[in-house]
């Protein structure tokens, strides 16, 4: 794989020519420019988070209050920015966050994203909310590395198939999302009554699956959704759910179970006392709890409390080099990115996801060289400074 850093370069290089990113680099530029060009529901769904949205500001703020400590004479010319996770090795420590309904985006929704993320190795986690099925993303994915994320429905039988899709169709790891089984309080999208699943966007995976079509008793075509969106709005989400149901998992999954949504120390040990492979800390994005604690806050508690037995992976606010670099000091061993890539995908498609990741990449790798962090391994608590 290239340099990450040559990306920088080739943008220079074709601003000689003239030609300048069609995307802002800045990724909080890019969410500005995504407001005032999208289709105004679809951006407050994605933009959108719980109550005050209290919860997703804290997740940017927590950021600036870490401050990295450069190093200097490191001679560090080409950083290591990959790692092995779960028996696979990546080439750098981001994955593409879960989310759903990206047809709101761009028709082509979660299969541009495939494409995109194969294209540059990076690990794509789908949502069990797509807007395309588990089998057609795995073959836009053309043998790309890929996780798949699960709403654990009330229907026992329909989670057991969704598994068995997945593992089917070449999803390495599964990621549990255990802080959604209800959906919150979300002004953005109540005050112009917008819920996509209601219009049979993010169904897909329901409506391809023979269980779910057995549920609901009838054909389900393109064209009445009726029957299936009712059907959805019965399965969907679990409050009963306890760490009493997780064997559930264990027995019907052999490979990686990472558990999202963790916060508290205590549910990080429980996590790996019930044999999980890893946790993500993780708010939502801050679209679940309103006045929760920020995700980089939790985070060092959280890894604190689990050591090496099983492995943190992080998400929440993400948007720069110097956040993942955060993150992974304050003992994340990989982060996953979110918003951004969706309003990429809104914007310009498979090309804007393409350039939002290698943004990021870049800016990782650009960041480790001038701060004199050889790799992945080198970043630990002692790069941020002191309280």
């Amino acid at each position: 794989m290239a340099v990450l850093a040559d990306y920088q370069r080739e943008i220079y290089f074709r601003g000689l020519e003239g030609v300048l990113p069609g995307l802002p680099t800045d990724l909080d530029a890019l969410e500005r420019t995504a407001g005032e060009r999208l289709e105004p529901r679809a951006f407050a769904y994605v933009a959108g988070a719980a109550g005050t949205e209290s919860t997703a500001r804290a997740n940017r703020a927590a950021f600036e209050r870490h401050r990295i400590v450069p190093r200097m004479l490191s001679g560090v010319a080409e950083p290591d920015t990959s790692l092995e996770l779960f028996g696979a090795r990546m080439p750098a420590p981001v994955l593409l966050a879960p989310v759903g309904v990206l047809a709101i985006m761009n028709p082509e929704g979660e299969l541009a994203v495939a494409r995109a993320a194969a294209g540059l190795g990076t690990t794509m986690v789908l949502s069990t909310a797509a807007a395309h099925s588990i089998e057609q993303v795995a073959e836009a994915s053309e043998g790309g590395p890929r996780w798949f994320q699960l709403y654990w429905p009330k229907d026992r039988d329909l989670a057991e198939s969704f598994l068995d899709r997945a593992r089917a169709a070449g999803y390495r790891a599964l990621v549990v999302t255990l802080d959604s089984h209800t959906l919150a309080w979300r002004p953005r999208d109540l005050d112009q009554a917008f819920l996509p699943f209601l219009r049979g966007i993010g169904l897909a995976n329901y409506v391809t699956d023979p269980v779910f079509q057995k549920a609901v008793g009838s054909p389900i075509g393109d064209h009445d959704l009726h029957d299936a969106v009712l059907a959805w709005t019965a399965t969907f989400g679990d409050a009963s759910l306890s760490w009493k149901d997780l064997p559930f998992l264990r027995e019907r999954w052999d490979g990686p179970i990472i558990l999202k949504g963790i916060l508290h120390a205590d549910d990080a040990r429980r996590a790996a006392a019930a044999g999980m492979d890893g946790v993500v800390v993780s708010n939502h994005g801050g679209r679940q709890a309103d006045g929760a604690i920020a995700s980089l806050d939790a985070l060092p508690a959280v890894a604190a409390a689990v050591g090496d037995r099983i492995s943190v992976l992080f998400d929440s606010g993400i948007r720069t080099g110097s956040d993942v670099i955060k993150a992974l000091a304050l003992g994340a061993r990989a982060v996953l990115l979110g918003r951004p890539y969706v309003y990429a995908l809104g914007l310009a498609g498979e090309a804007g996801v393409r350039h939002v990741i290698r943004s990021l990449l870049a800016d990782l790798d650009i960041t480790m060289m001038v701060c004199g962090i050889p790799s992945l391994g080198e970043i630990t608590p002692e790069v941020l400074a002191g309280p």
